[in-house]
């Protein structure tokens, strides 16, 4: 019995070809090209790395300030997720030990069904943070909007902000080129499928943060400024 005959792979065209170069000359200016691809490629993560300083404390360490700021981390059937519920415990911590007098909590509001900021609130209310010392931004649509929003929309100056550790880095570097003098409290969780993929997404995230501080483009929705933090603040001083 015959062996049934197989197909003939393609043939690639001489044009098609991966070239490589024969000269010492070109090998050397192909591997210095590859190497200059790769710095490139690590510059975002890099300087979203060492951007922060020293500004990444702990609870019990972070300076008093007058706003801490939440930024969203999603919702489970209208609630906080576990990670975001989180966020809140710290800021709930900071304001019953006298570190913070406001929380700003910024999130997505971008439909009628999701409202992370609203779901902060009833958290934090929860755990025992006054409704009046808490302010909600709902146009928090990514770090970098909340950041400039923080600033320019709420009138915030310094703040402490609160996160998880994957992306706490990320929100200092960006809420810095804001104009925001910024410490950030890094948030301990279970090292768990999750957490892996968000370090993961901060690699890529690295890359629009850096475009973000270096073109500062507006945010996606501004706005006309809001007084919410300044009179949260006069009630805090008022009580």
């Amino acid at each position: 019995m015959r062996r049934p005959r197989l197909p003939k792979p393609p043939r690639v065209p001489r044009w098609a070809r991966p070239r490589l170069p024969r000269t010492r000359t070109g090998q050397r200016r192909a591997v210095q090209a590859v190497m200059a691809g790769c710095v490139l490629g690590l510059l975002p993560a890099t300087w979203m790395y060492t951007a922060p300083g020293d500004r990444l404390r702990t609870a019990a360490d972070v300076p008093r300030t007058d706003v801490a700021v939440v930024f969203g981390a999603g919702l489970w059937q209208g609630e906080p997720s576990p990670y975001l519920a989180h966020r809140l415990d710290a800021a709930a911590e900071l304001y019953r030990a006298g570190r913070v007098r406001v929380v700003l909590v910024t999130g997505d509001n971008s439909r009628e069904d999701y409202d992370e900021p609203d779901a902060m609130r009833t958290y934090l209310t929860e755990h025992g943070v006054p409704d009046g010392r808490i302010v909600s931004d709902y146009a928090g649509f990514d770090t970098w909007d909340s950041c400039v929003r923080a600033k320019k929309i709420f009138g915030v100056d310094e703040a402490v902000l609160i996160s998880q550790g994957f992306h706490i880095r990320r929100a200092v570097a960006l809420c810095q080129e804001a104009g925001v003098e910024s410490y950030g409290v890094g948030v301990d969780d279970v090292h768990d499928v999750t957490w892996y993929y968000g370090g993961a997404r901060e690699v890529v995230a690295a890359g629009k943060a850096l475009v973000d501080a270096v073109f500062e483009p507006d945010p996606t929705f501004l706005g006309p400024r809001e007084p919410g933090v300044e009179r949260a603040l006069a009630g805090a001083a008022g009580r």
